[in-house]
């Protein structure tokens, strides 16, 4: 009986999954992949319960659920992340990434490519700080902004605003402006 009992213990141990630990290459391979299915729910299984995003003065700290604001915004513009290099520094991994999206084509830095450090706490992400974009020429991209909101603010003042609004209502009226702005008459 008692050899019956391990057996079936033993063979309940065996085939019952293991929860494998991800290195912390993985988990941001796994985050970007995520990003490119845009899988929210991959995504809350690879962050803390308040995640902090940097971007030089600007810190964004984030619970899951405001994150997913953020996340669905971003969507609306149909980004595709390519990794290009990830370097392993102890508790941080710095991840250079390709990003191309409608908003970048149209604001003439696309692809953009930038380097983010992450930070993780109990395997998972804890801060992204935005390091260095090699690519980006941030002239032309502040001219392109500043010609669509000036544009949008003349011929379409009902869209003002969208350029500040992170929510997926932003975004997609982000994208109706580029879209209006593209397709305007005097372009003709």
């Amino acid at each position: 009986m008692k050899t019956s009992l391990f057996i079936l213990a033993f063979f309940v141990l065996a085939i019952s999954p293991q929860k494998q630990e991800l290195t912390h290459k993985e988990i941001i391979k796994q985050y970007y992949d995520a990003f490119n299915h845009s899988d929210f729910e991959k995504v809350k299984e690879l962050i803390a319960d308040s995640i902090v995003f940097t971007e030089g003065d600007y810190v964004m700290p984030y619970s899951k659920e405001s994150f997913h604001e953020k996340f669905r915004w971003d969507s609306v513009f149909k980004p595709t992340y390519k990794i290009i290099e990830l370097k392993e520094h102890g508790n941080q991994v710095i991840a250079t990434v390709a990003v191309t999206s409608l908003r970048f084509k149209f604001l003439k830095n696309n692809p953009l490519t930038c380097s983010h450090k992450f930070s993780f706490k109990s395997g998972e992400i804890v801060k992204s700080e935005a390091l260095d974009c090699i690519d980006a020429d941030w002239i032309v991209w502040q001219k392109e902004r500043d010609t669509l909101v000036k544009w949008v603010s003349m011929h379409h003042p009902d869209l003002n605003g969208f350029i500040h609004d992170l929510t997926m209502k932003g975004a997609v009226n982000y994208v109706r402006a580029m879209n209006l702005y593209t397709n305007r008459r005097d372009s003709l």
